[in-house]
């Protein structure tokens, strides 16, 4: 199936991620009330919102693992609401739990996923043996990933998930229960991606690492209630913090669960 990247509203939008009146409802529940955004290549974006927002919601549907109750929506040249596979053979995904298989050796679950993800076969070891070199794990290529401390299981997961080379990766909660020191290392792994015209689209509740995005939403019930850059939306909300902002529109919420 082809890509819908010609047509030509598309063409005009010239983004990786685009979505319109994005909607999800559950019966009379409006998890997803039409959001609409655009997101442009190599970007680093941060989705943010309180437990209840809808924000996984809305990821699940980017990712091709929920279609939409309405609305219209493209990632990576792709109809979020007829090209489900195509998208997840174009895009990288990292959750907090990593999904990263414990009792297989580093350099199996390189290769795994490598080929999940369809990388030649040809070119797996080679490139399983530069990414080792890049992260200085030589000498753990045959190491449970249990055994791996948090942080090292971090850039793991995440060199994993861009092995292939897509168009855009989704971290979900990528840091959480990572000391400060391993969060830094981890976000400079993010920029060196972005660099590369890697998309990140990322969610976090550290409102630090929002500073870190080059623009930001947050939605508040389903919505999206500011969408900008860091700096703006300080200015907008006269907050001196991310965190600050957060709590300013956070606190109009009425939801309790995603």
């Amino acid at each position: 199936m082809t890509s819908i990247g010609t047509d030509k509203t598309t063409q005009q939008i010239g983004k990786v991620i685009w979505a319109e009146n994005l909607c999800k409802k559950f019966g009379a529940f409006t998890a997803v009330d039409h959001i609409s955004f655009e997101i442009e290549k190599g970007e680093i974006f941060g989705f943010l919102g309180a437990n209840g927002a809808g924000k996984t919601t809305a990821m699940r549907m980017l990712t091709g693992l929920s279609k939409p109750t309405s609305g219209k929506g493209v990632v990576a040249g792709f109809d979020i609401n007829t090209q489900s596979e195509q998208i997840k053979k174009n895009i990288g995904y990292m959750s907090q739990k990593f999904a990263l298989y414990e009792d297989l050796k580093v350099w199996e679950n390189i290769r795994l996923y490598a080929g999940i993800y369809g990388v030649p076969k040809k070119e797996i070891a080679p490139r399983t043996d530069d990414l080792l070199h890049r992260l200085g794990f030589e000498k753990e290529k045959d190491t449970l990933v249990k055994s791996l401390p948090l942080g090292w299981k971090q850039k793991l997961a995440f060199s994993v998930a861009i092995f292939h080379e897509p168009k855009i990766v989704f971290l979900d909660e990528p840091t959480g229960g990572v000391d400060p020191a391993a969060r830094r290392n981890f976000w400079e792994m993010i920029y060196q991606a972005a660099d590369r015209g890697i998309t990140v689209f990322v969610t976090t509740h550290y409102m630090d690492e929002a500073e870190y995005c080059n623009r930001v939403s947050i939605m508040v019930d389903g919505r999206i209630d500011a969408l900008d850059t860091p700096k703006n939306l300080k200015d907008q909300f006269n907050a001196s913090t991310m965190d600050e902002v957060f709590h300013h529109l956070a606190r109009k919420s009425t939801r309790n669960a995603d």
